[in-house]
């Protein structure tokens, strides 16, 4: 106890250090200039002449790469606006673990991503009465769901990120979850349809049978499983979308009944279990599975070895993108929508705004310059300076066309991929609010992945091969269209309300014992010599955790969530 007390103090002492003077940063001002050909015409004058620049403090509770301290596109949009901000991200330890750090330290950096705790700890800023004095975080959502986000206090202490449509969706990837596969398993079979669990384990047995290392010699891990931390969704959330519904992450909601149900103990999910359970065992699923931590399985990823996982494709993209770099051939991977059974229709992807908003990005107690902070933000979001984010440097990452229309070299395509070169030059600030959909300029998407000219050349050719043999020219054109309008859906998705659960609620307990016990039993489930034995085991140790409390309150969140926009009761008669 004694060495468990001594190391706490120890990390408490080091985000101390980390963050120790965030505040003073914002205030103070240094003398930053240009660097760089590239920063130099972009900024417009001479690298000697420099601005007074804020410098802000970032951490988000995940894992990220961090760019240089020169980074070029950064340093040209702190030129621009006046400020900057440093990021960081988790580095050895859980999420959890590092903001509960953070609040016993006291100390915070300028921005932080907002969760129950920090907002019970009293470490974040309400900002909803600054919001008229910076009209581009306050257009960026509407009054209905900035009305969402606000606190049993009535004020509102986050900007959510993520999820904004200017103009129209301009989907060509899909950025959730799905059963990613590599295009030489598809193309070795002949492209064949696959639809079902039993028809993918059956395809990547015959391939790992007959391929079963890599060029270099190292061994193929047919399909990987990521089971640490919070990533370990991955493990247990499949079973929602082989019953062909959408991800709402903790549960099932019927659209057309809005009844809540639990996607954990349904058929489907012991079928789902036990088909893991027989491919373990028959060496198909990675025997580390237990063991890797995020990076490792990412490591694993990016070396080829990965024929098929269930993952989301943001958390995955900086692997794909070494993937490609490295010019594995066939290695890059496609989006299936697999069903439990044939003739179901999937709905893996979805697009479309949510209406009830929670969560995002904060500013904390820390912060010596709220007002700065907030024009940092409100000023990423002018048009000049999100086209510097998603698209880089004009004539040095993309082109512009006599008609308007951004295009990128192949050189160009493998610079945004190549680790160093996103370091040294590209700065996305990808956890500050961004728009998706269309560019400010109306004639463009938003990033190159969603340009529809661009996407296509963009890919490597086997891809484009799978894609045309598959009948779809994007990512999405592989899976089931399920658009959610989610203003006459407006519990969907469910999870940003699960995301607020504490445990100051019978319903906030059970989750929280819900989410003990899986982590704990289901990869003992997967990997057990007796299936049964194993799996009477969880669904005991499940049910006492008294998953009824958690599903009543998320069903009344839907009734609410739906109330909140409509204003229609649709709660049963009686209820």
């Amino acid at each position: 106890m004694k060495k468990r007390f001594i190391a706490v103090l120890m990390c408490v002492a080091m985000v101390s250090l980390l963050f120790a003077g965030c505040g003073k940063n914002s205030k103070e001002s240094k003398d930053v200039s240009a660097t760089g050909g590239a920063a130099k015409e972009e900024s417009g004058g001479d690298a000697a002449t420099s601005k007074k620049i804020k410098e802000f403090t970032a951490f988000f509770d995940r894992q990220g790469s961090e760019i240089n301290k020169d980074n070029e596109i950064q340093q040209i949009i702190a030129e621009k606006i006046g400020a900057k901000c440093k990021e960081t991200w988790l580095t050895g330890q859980t999420g959890e673990e590092a903001v509960g750090m953070l609040i016993a330290s006291g100390e915070y950096p300028d921005f932080i991503d907002w969760t129950p705790e920090l907002q019970d700890a009293g470490a974040l800023v309400a900002i909803d009465e600054y919001l008229d004095k910076y009209p581009n975080i306050k257009n960026f959502w509407s009054d209905v769901q900035w009305n969402s986000l606000k606190q049993k206090d009535g004020h509102i202490y986050s900007i959510p990120q993520f999820g904004k449509i200017n103009q129209k969706a301009m989907d060509t990837q899909q950025n959730g979850e799905a059963f990613w596969i590599q295009t030489r398993v598809l193309k070795w079979a002949n492209y064949p349809k696959i639809e079902t669990l039993d028809e993918l384990f059956k395809l990547l047995e015959d391939y790992y049978k007959a391929n079963p290392a890599m060029a270099d010699g190292s061994s193929v891990i047919p399909f990987e499983v990521l089971d640490y931390d919070w990533y370990y969704f991955c493990l247990e959330n499949p079973p929602q979308f082989l019953d062909g519904w959408p991800n709402n992450g903790r549960c099932i909601v019927d659209p057309s009944t809005y009844l809540v149900t639990d996607y954990n103990t349904t058929d489907t999910a012991k079928r789902y279990f036990k088909k893991l359970n027989e491919e373990y065992n028959k060496g198909i699923i990675d025997p580390e599975f237990m063991t890797m931590n995020h990076d490792q399985f990412l490591e694993k990823v990016s070396s080829g070895r990965v024929l098929c996982m269930v993952e989301q494709h943001w958390d995955f993209q900086t692997a794909e993108d070494s993937i490609k770099s490295q010019k594995l051939e066939g290695c890059t991977y496609v989006p299936l929508g697999i069903t439990i059974d044939k003739g179901m229709k999937e709905m893996y992807y979805t697009t479309g705004e949510s209406t009830v908003l929670s969560g995002g990005l904060s500013i904390t107690k820390s912060c010596k310059d709220v007002e700065g902070a907030l024009q940092f933000v409100n000023d990423l979001l002018d048009p000049e300076i999100s086209t510097l984010r998603s698209w880089g440097v004009k004539d040095a990452d993309y082109n512009v066309g006599s008609d308007g229309l951004f295009t990128r070299t192949q050189e160009m395509r493998d610079n945004a991929v190549n680790a160093e070169y996103k370091a040294s030059h590209l700065c996305t600030y990808s956890y500050f609010p961004n728009y998706g959909g269309m560019n400010p300029d109306g004639k463009n998407a938003a990033t190159p992945d969603t340009q529809p000219n661009e996407f296509f050349a963009g890919l490597r050719p086997e891809v484009q091969e799978c894609l045309t043999a598959y009948g779809a020219k994007t990512y999405v054109g592989m899976l089931d269209y399920n658009e959610i309008d989610c203003m006459k859906e407006p519990w969907y998705p469910i999870y940003s309300f699960v995301g607020e659960m504490t445990t100051a609620t019978p319903g906030g307990l059970a989750w929280e014992k819900m989410d003990q016990v899986k982590k704990e039993q289901l990869p003992q489930v997967v990997i057990a010599g007796n299936f049964d034995s194993a799996w009477d085991t969880y669904q005991k140790a499940y049910n006492k955790a008294k998953p009824e409390d958690f599903l009543k309150e998320v069903q009344e969140a839907v009734y609410h969530r739906i109330e909140l926009v409509t204003g229609k009761d649709v709660r049963p008669a009686g209820k």
